[in-house]
């Protein structure tokens, strides 16, 4: 099917100011689109009209208008950080051969909103809707290494390698944040290891976490590194859908907004 002309140079000059950090005057699109001054300002014009670009007093500039922000929130009211995961966790799954879980913080505990089970015979399973404690398990010391999220009050001892010790639970939450990837080393369950890692949404706010669950014979020490960076690949992935853009949070850590962690 034939292209609108006018149509298809509209969505180019949004694509070229998209990428224009300081806005774009009209002679220069009209240069980039191949096209005469006269036309580029008509079809500037009509974007403005619509709030779709907007013209800057002093320098006579076009940049991007209201109207995306508004269209765009639409869209983000209709995303929702589970139904994104799932495909996310089915491959975690398919990577690692154990359960994948996805937590939310609520009610300063981590709390499990989907998981994806494990096709082996031994496995570790979360029901939807259970609680854990942020101090010893993997989902919930994402929450407190990658968030502005208060040091639990209470650290309760789960197993004889529970950290209780606020100090020492600092200093693996450090390291956690440096690698990107956060272990629990049987710390709530016996015999059971986990690994998990951050969700960031368009805002480069964490959302949540997510990662995978499994026997320690399976989840060995030696393959934790292995197993970190497969969760935090993927983790990265599903926070590029939900709109997160590490680039841009990097050129504002260097400016007066700090970066997201």
């Amino acid at each position: 099917m034939a292209e609108i002309q006018a149509l298809a140079k509209g969505l180019k000059i949004l694509n070229l100011l998209e990428h224009s950090r300081n806005g774009l005057g009209t002679t220069e699109i009209a240069k980039q689109l191949s096209i005469d001054k006269s036309s580029a300002s008509r079809l500037l014009h009509t974007l403005a009209n619509y709030g779709f670009v907007e013209q800057d007093d002093n320098s006579a500039r076009y940049q991007l208008g209201p109207q995306l922000l508004t269209l765009g929130q639409h869209l983000l009211n209709r995303i929702t950080l589970r139904d994104h995961a799932r495909p996310y966790l089915h491959e975690l799954v398919d990577k690692t051969g154990e359960c994948a879980h996805l937590a939310i913080q609520a009610q300063r505990q981590a709390l499990y909103i989907d998981q994806v089970e494990s096709t082996a015979a031994l496995r570790v399973e979360s029901e939807i809707g259970t609680l854990s404690p942020l101090h010893c398990t993997a989902l919930g010391k994402v929450m407190l290494a990658f968030a502005d999220c208060n040091m639990p009050e209470e650290m309760r001892p789960f197993t004889h390698r529970t950290v209780t010790d606020p100090s020492t639970l600092e200093a693996q939450l450090t390291q956690t944040a440096n690698r990107g990837y956060a272990i629990d080393d049987e710390e709530y369950n016996y015999g059971v290891r986990c690994v998990a890692a951050p969700v960031y949404d368009h805002r480069g706010l964490l959302v949540g976490a997510i990662g995978i669950s499994g026997p320690a014979g399976r989840v060995t020490l030696e393959r934790i590194d292995e197993f970190g960076d497969i969760v935090k690949e993927t983790a990265d992935a599903l926070s590029t859908r939900m709109g997160y853009d590490a680039r841009l949070q990097l050129s504002r850590g260097s400016g007066d907004t700090p970066a997201a962690p």
